[in-house]
Order: structure tokens, then C-alpha cells, then sequence
């Protein structure tokens, strides 16, 4: 069935992910796929049994998103469906403002009310959350996760897994590393280099990530 959507994983963030994919109505049919499942339903989908072998499920499923806030475990299971033949689509919640100017690789996931301006490229499995926004010519690497309300002024370069935290703010044209926390409510106004955890307003640097 090409146009069913598998959802991986039916936590939290798999429920946000659902809503924003039933809201856009492109699927005839969703379900979740997930090890652990918590009912056999979520949101009135059901909830496959994660130990199932994907191939298996791609002769229904003709597209898949990864439900996984952590980055590694997303990118190595948006890996292992591109190399089963899913498609891997953008998932945009209606609310959403993406510009036609901006660039939006396979796996990216963009909720309520956020908004992505021109100029701006994400890499693959991106998350975008709700009611946060990437102002324009911005550049964010593989599986870059921004949090709610969080606030990316134009020019900004943010490495692969980095994680911007919820309420976040960081100043235009700065560059941030490979796989850096920047914690909750930080307000960015320097560089930071790979690996590191800030927070703080200004933001300051607190070790390794």
C-alpha cells in the first residue's frame, strides 16, 4: 500500500508526529512500529510490534518516520529504512510556515506553528518543534533537533545531533558544532565548538556533551 505511513516509535514525540501526519492527510493508513509498545493503540492507531523485520512491513508501508528524539538512534534507523526502500517523507503540521525558498532533506519532521524562512537548508531528520523558528540563509547538519520555542536568527550554522534546547536563542551568524546541548532558555551570542554543553544567558561553556 503506497500510500501507508509507518511511524517508528509510539512515545511522546511519536504522538506529535502522528497528529502532524494526520493533519496533512496525504495517508490512507498510519500505524506505529515500536519494541516497547504502550497500548496496543495511540491516538486510535495501532501499534505494530517493533521485533517485526522491516522488509516485511515494507510491502504495506510504502513510507516510514522515525519517532526518536535521540539523534544517533534516529539517524542509524533512518539509515537502516532508506536501505529497505521507504520513502522517507516530510512530516508538517499545516500550522507550520515553511518557505518554498528553503531546502528540507529526506526525514525532517516540522510541528505547530513553527517556521523555517528562505534561504535555510536542514539536513536529513531534522526536528523542528512547536512554535520554534530558523530565520533565514540558515544551515543545520544531520539530525539537528531544536526544541519548542526555541529561536534561530539568520545566518546561523549548527552541526549534525546538535541539540538547541527549549526556549533557546542564538544570536545571527553563529556557528555551533557537531553534536552541542545548548540548554534550556540559553541565549547564544558566541560560537561554541563540537561537543560541548552551554547554557546560560549569555550562554557559557559547561564541559563536554
Amino acid at each position: 500500500m503506497k500510500d501507508a505511513l509507518l511511524i517508528l516509535g509510539a512515545g511522546g514525540h511519536g504522538k506529535v508526529v502522528a497528529d502532524a501526519a494526520l493533519l496533512q492527510g496525504q495517508w490512507s493508513e498510519i500505524a506505529f512500529l515500536d519494541n516497547a509498545p504502550p497500548a496496543q493503540a495511540v491516538l486510535g492507531l495501532p501499534v505494530l510490534d517493533g521485533s517485526q523485520p522491516l522488509a516485511r512491513l515494507r510491502e504495506r508501508y510504502g513510507s516510514a518516520a522515525v519517532a526518536i528524539g535521540d539523534a544517533d538512534r534516529r539517524m542509524a534507523r533512518l539509515d537502516e529504512l532508506q536501505r529497505e526502500g521507504f520513502e522517507l517523507p516530510l512530516i508538517q503540521h499545516p500550522s507550520a510556515i515553511v518557505s518554498p525558498f528553503a531546502e528540507l532533506e529526506a526525514g525532517c519532521v516540522v510541528f505547530a506553528n513553527s517556521v523555517i524562512n528562505a534561504g535555510s537548508r536542514l539536513g536529513r531528520g531534522c526536528i523542528l518543534n512547536t512554535a520554534a523558528s530558523i530565520d533565514h540563509d540558515c544551515t543545520l547538519g544531520d539530525g539537528v533537533h531544536i526544541a519548542p520555542g526555541a529561536r534561530i536568527a539568520g545566518g546561523v550554522r549548527i552541526g549534525a545531533r546538535s541539540w538547541i534546547g527549549i526556549g533557546a536563542c542564538v544570536r545571527e551568524y553563529i556557528a555551533i558544532g557537531d553534536n552541542v546541548t545548548v540548554g534550556a532558555g540559553a541565549a547564544v551570542v558566541n560560537d561554541v565548538a563540537a561537543g560541548r554543553i552551554v547554557r546560560g544567558v549569555p550562554a557559557r561553556d559547561y564541559g563536554k556533551a
